[in-house]
């Protein structure tokens, strides 16, 4: 299983274009309650309106599969975005 936070910093660090953008998605639901709820209601549009005047760089594939996670928290999301072999729009329990 492929941890999406990194230390980009660390020059050994070398994630994948889609993890850095799973990264700012995520970061962006944290920081800013407006785009969570919308991120979990409509996970295509809060892609597509990016946050902070910043595009998501994601091809149509993840676009796609990112659209059809249902979750009903952040948890939630994270999990079945992180979860790339598992079937998207399951909802899990989250253990909060």
């Amino acid at each position: 299983m492929s941890n999406i936070f990194h230390d980009f910093d660390r020059p050994d660090s070398n994630p994948s274009m889609k993890e850095k953008e799973y990264s700012r998605i995520l970061t962006a639901a944290v920081i800013s309650e407006k785009f969570r709820k919308l991120l979990l209601s409509d996970p295509e549009m809060a892609v597509r309106m990016g946050f902070g005047g910043e595009a998501f760089h994601l091809d149509h594939a993840d676009t796609h599969r990112l659209a059809s996670i249902r979750a009903t928290s952040l948890a939630d999301f994270a999990r079945q975005m992180n979860n790339t072999g598992a079937m998207v729009g399951i909802p899990c329990t989250a253990a909060d």
